[in-house]
């Protein structure tokens, strides 16, 4: 079921003020204890998720960043503010590994979207430079049929002008269309000039502020 985006609309200041790694877990089962919530990053090899999490931690080296796509090979623990972790899950795509190493990546991430209940939001990340790419679009499709809430976050705006990020994004809205009702929630980030940090922040903040009322 996807989270409304409407409900998360109005202005508030979010700030990061301890981020630490926890721990590599190679499988579900080695996972931390799944009592606060967990919002989980993931996308194509190449995509820009450890500068990501970098920057929306304010951390230049606390997710390791690599010119080697594929290099996330187990679910990382990062815990922030005490409170709730990000995730970076291995990404899928192109890396260099062998067909046997690919599926057990699968086989682990798959687990752990599927039974992992303390996932919040699994944030898919696509490279706003490239048009829909089939395996992109498979994979966000999949996670809609398996009803996780997911938001989508496009990356590398900074190579973009303005008006291509907006045609490029467009792009994307129409042909998710084909496929779903209602979109997802949508970002557009950089990780070079720190686009998008202060929105998914705040979407973040909003729904631990919504789940510890619901508790």
């Amino acid at each position: 079921m996807q989270l409304p985006y409407f409900c998360f609309n109005m202005p508030k200041k979010v700030e990061i003020y301890k981020a630490e790694f926890i721990i590599s877990a190679p499988n579900l089962i080695q996972c931390p204890k799944g009592d606060i919530s967990e919002y989980a990053f993931i996308g194509r090899s190449n995509v820009g998720k450890s500068s990501l999490i970098n920057m929306l931690t304010n951390r230049k080296d606390l997710a390791k960043t690599s010119s080697t796509p594929g290099k996330t090979q187990l679910i990382n623990y990062y815990l922030i503010n005490h409170d709730w972790y990000m995730v970076d899950l291995p990404g899928y795509g192109w890396a260099k590994v062998g067909k046997k190493q690919k599926q057990q990546w699968s086989k682990n991430v798959r687990e752990y979207l599927l039974k992992r209940k303390s996932l919040t939001i699994l944030f898919i990340l696509v490279d706003i430079r490239l048009n829909p790419q089939d395996m992109d679009i498979e994979f966000i499709n999949w996670a809609g049929e398996k009803e996780i809430p997911i938001a989508l976050i496009f990356t590398k705006a900074d190579k973009l002008s303005k008006n291509k990020v907006t045609g490029s994004v467009n792009g994307y809205k129409k042909h998710l269309k084909n496929f779903w009702e209602e979109l997802p929630a949508i970002f557009i980030s950089s990780s070079e000039t720190r686009q998008g940090r202060e929105e998914i922040l705040e979407y973040i903040s909003r729904i631990n502020n919504m789940m510890s009322t619901i508790k």
